[in-house]
Formats: C-alpha cells, structure tokens, sequence
C-alpha cells in the first residue's frame, strides 16, 4: 500500500512518538518536497526537526509532476494532493478539512491522524489508540 502524506499527520505522529506506526501500515510512505520544507520551519517543534535532520529510508521524497495551484491550500497540502492523484495512492494522510474535501472531490482515499492511529490498533501495531490520543491532547492539546 502506498500513502503520500501531508505535514501536520507526520508533524503530530513525531510529536507523540508514533512515526514508525506509518512503515508497519504501508509499503511506500511518499512526502512532497513542500512538505520537508513546512515540517523544517523553524517554529516546528525541535522533536520534528531533529526527525528530519536524519529522516529514515521509508520516506520517499517526491516532486509531483504538475503542479495546479489551488486557492487557499498551502504547498505542503497542494503537492501532497497532486501525488496521491499521479501515484494513484490508497490513501492521502491529511488533516485539513479543505484539503480533504478537494481530495475526495478529485477521487482521493483520504485518512487522517486518528484513522491512522485507529488503523494501527486494529493491526495490534500499538497496544492503546487511547495511549496516543492521550500523548496527542498532552503535547500538541489537539483534543480539547
């Protein structure tokens, strides 16, 4: 299975210590190049940066081939888009209602970063999604 991934999943999966939960689910895990750039920004938090100072060889960096602004969408979001449409992805990992709607529109499979927590428990991957959805409101306050 192949999944291109947005910035704000991969950011909150390294935040709560998770990442490596997106090798065990899919095959290839492809990252637009705008979104390395976006995960870098110097406001990211450092356990994001320091990630990415040496990222693992399952992340795939890829440039999609056309390249189709779309109003109110940043880059990250924009690119992760147009390579799940040219690399035919099961799934877009993004969290952005705008950026999901558009995807589906376009015929995309979009998860976000519950599914893929929910996914990852059902795998017996994690042994709690409850664990991590706990890590998530403590360190990113993402459930209150």
């Amino acid at each position: 299975m192949l999944v291109v991934a947005d910035t704000s999943p991969l950011r909150y999966l390294v935040v709560i210590q998770a990442i490596e939960i997106l090798p065990l689910l899919y095959e290839r895990v492809v990252v637009p190049q705008a979104v390395l750039a976006e995960l870098q920004h110097p406001r990211s938090p450092r356990e994001v940066r320091d990630w990415l100072a040496t990222p693992p060889a399952w992340v795939e960096v890829r440039q999609p081939q056309q390249r189709i602004r779309r109003a109110r969408l940043g880059p990250g979001e924009q690119d992760a888009i147009h390579l799940a449409e040219e690399l035919h992805a099961d799934h877009l990992l993004i969290d952005e209602r705008k950026g999901r709607r558009l995807a589906q529109q376009q015929g995309v499979s979009v998860v976000g970063l519950l599914g893929v927590v929910l996914m990852a428990r059902r795998a017996d991957f994690i042994p709690s999604a409850r664990i991590l959805l706990n890590r998530l409101d403590q360190e990113a306050g993402l459930l209150d």
